[in-house]
């Protein structure tokens, strides 16, 4: 704190000098907080933290727990049937072969086109699809569509066993055998209309041109 001096002459001619405080007294400076202090106050926060985190974990892990079980329990059941069920479908294929192009081989177990091949020698036409023509073809697309529907009907038939599903009627105007050809329940049709290279068969004949 500064001191202020005054002078004052009094009887006598003696003279007075008084010390009065400074109005422009500086305000003293807070104290800085040690390290200690900060390290403790620190600690505090994150205990705090942690404590808030327990808690939640202690009230959200029983819940998600209860949920696990709840869900397990609602779908063991039908879980329990569906391996069945697929192993079901899956047993119904009984035929099999290895299949060769006809223009490859024989026509015992051959591929004709994209919807016709050959079985233990009878000839089948897949019932439900219609594909391209090769045999001939209209145009130069056809004839690339339907070689490769060919070959997709030839790599389906060779992946494994499968069934052979009879429709309404036994042979088409053709002399052919009319089946849809299936494998775990599923027509090997659903294949090549999925990659574009047949449509279903709705009655008729449309142009791939």
């Amino acid at each position: 704190m500064q001191m202020g001096t005054r002078f004052q002459i009094i009887e006598g001619g003696k003279l007075s000098v008084t010390k009065n405080a400074s109005s422009s007294a500086r305000t003293p400076k807070p104290l800085r907080r040690s390290r200690q202090q900060w390290s403790a106050e620190q600690f505090g926060r994150s205990k705090l933290h942690a404590n808030r985190t327990f808690s939640y974990v202690m009230i959200l892990a029983p819940l998600a727990l209860f949920y696990a079980i709840w869900s397990s329990m609602g779908t063991s059941a039908s879980a329990d049937h569906a391996v069945p069920n697929a192993l079901a479908l899956f047993s119904a294929d009984t035929e099999s072969a290895s299949f060769s192009l006809c223009h490859e081989g024989g026509e015992q177990n051959c591929v004709v086109d994209g919807d016709t091949f050959y079985y233990q020698g009878a000839k089948i036409r897949v019932a439900d699809i219609d594909t391209p023509e090769t045999h001939p073809s209209r145009c130069a697309k056809e004839a690339r569509l339907g070689e490769a529907a060919t070959l997709k009907l030839h790599a389906l038939v060779n992946a494994g066993p499968f069934q052979l599903q009879t429709v309404d009627r036994d042979e088409d105007s053709y002399g052919r055998k009319l089946r849809i050809i299936s494998r775990g329940g599923v027509s090997i049709g659903n294949d090549l209309v999925n990659a574009g290279l047949a449509r279903w068969y709705e009655g008729g004949r449309k142009g791939w041109c």
